[in-house]
């Protein structure tokens, strides 16, 4: 059967592509049900953007990339899509939007939009060969253990990365991509938590506390997690984008914290106070427990001259930690890296080798922040992509 239009993948930026497309549009994908990264997102409510998205929250080789997407179909288009649904939605922190209720519901939006739009959704269905024709592709596929065939002028490849290979994570874009001699960019697991081959943290695991993390390229304030592996929490995971093997990171557990002033002042009120006492008014109490011995904690506050208690503070603002990895692509929320963007059309994300064959969402090499960052690319690409498939079509 000829499609204008076949998108392989039904996830973010493959439901909103076929929501967008017009003419006779084919959405596959081998999973038994769409959006499932949707649905687990944000704790079952789906941080489905974020109000403060610009291009500088994205990670790509070509930082100019993502703009023209992200300024054609902004966050607050798709806001007013999920207005328009009757989805209620909050902001939680920093920009990030949620649903009231559940992420289910943003499913069912793409699902109704795509009816909307007449586009035919096959689950449970794998592309086992594709190949390049006169009039566009040919699909080999396979559906229930039954072997059938689909042609299409147009292909758009939405199979996301490789992160958390048991929702059905694959390479398949990567392999589209080198069947056509597409090059990619490193790829590697990003938003990931990092790990510590010591378990050294194992007795703080629960721990969580606000904390400033930052290497060379980059800071991130927000919560941090010990776990009996290393670091979690919103702080590492940003981080995890940006640190490669082999280099330090620096934690700053008191960002937020005049320490030192309020030290002096509880030196001069309460002299006779237990150093690790006091701490623990202003740090989790398991933490400096962990720390007294690798700061050298012990006395009371009148013991303390200013001179140890910079040399303490210091330490809290800059210790310094090298993981020696991360929990990988089975945890990893994104795929860094992928399809290079010098290879397609920022406007219409097509290939400029291979005319009619687009790349969209997490297979491109255009990485957001933590926060909805990615899921607001995968609607701007998808956006784009129907965009220049309705023009073509």
């Amino acid at each position: 059967m000829m499609y204008d239009t076949i998108i392989i993948g039904a996830g973010a930026a493959g439901m909103m592509c076929a929501a967008q497309s017009k003419g006779r549009v084919l959405l596959i994908d081998h999973a038994k049900a769409p959006g499932e990264k949707i649905r687990i997102s944000g704790g079952g409510r789906c941080n489905f953007t974020n109000m403060h998205t610009t291009p500088d929250n994205f990670l790509s080789q070509n930082s100019h990339f993502c703009k023209s997407a992200l300024r054609r179909y902004s966050q607050w288009d798709f806001i007013s899509l999920v207005s328009d649904h009757g989805i209620a939605y909050h902001e939680k922190t920093l920009g990030q939007l949620f649903c009231d209720g559940s992420a289910k519901q943003i499913i069912a939006m793409l699902r109704s939009e795509m009816e909307r739009a007449r586009a035919e959704l096959r689950l449970r269905c794998a592309v086992t060969a594709l190949c390049k024709t006169e009039d566009g592709f040919a699909l080999e596929l396979t559906q229930d253990g039954q072997t059938s065939s689909a042609q299409c002028r147009q292909l758009v490849i939405a199979t996301g990365g490789k992160s958390i290979p048991k929702m059905g994570a694959t390479g398949f874009a990567y392999d589209v991509a080198d069947q056509f001699d597409i090059p990619l960019t490193e790829t590697r697991a990003a938003l990931v938590p990092l790990t510590f081959s010591d378990a050294r943290f194992k007795p703080l695991a629960g721990t969580a506390l606000k904390a400033r993390i930052s290497n060379a390229s980059a800071t991130f304030d927000e919560g941090m997690l010990f776990t009996h592996r290393g670091l979690s929490g919103p702080s590492i995971l940003q981080i995890s984008s940006y640190w490669r093997e082999g280099e330090v990171i620096f934690v700053n557990l008191i960002p937020d914290i005049p320490l030192y002033d309020l030290l002096r002042t509880q030196r001069q009120a309460q002299g006779r106070r237990n150093l690790t006492t006091e701490l623990a008014h202003h740090l989790p109490a398991r933490l400096v427990e962990y720390l007294t011995a690798h700061l050298a904690l012990s006395g009371n506050l009148a013991d303390q001259s200013d001179a140890r208690l910079i040399e303490i503070c210091s330490a809290l603002k800059a210790w310094p930690l090298t993981p020696n990895g991360s929990e990988g692509y089975r945890t990893a929320e994104v795929t860094l890296g992928g399809i290079d963007t010098d290879a397609l059309s920022s406007k219409t994300m097509m290939s400029k080798t291979v005319p009619d064959l687009y790349f969209i969402g997490e297979a491109v090499d255009v990485t957001g922040w933590l926060g909805g960052y990615n899921f607001q690319w995968a609607w701007s690409s998808g956006w784009a992509a129907a965009q220049a498939l309705n023009s073509r079509a």
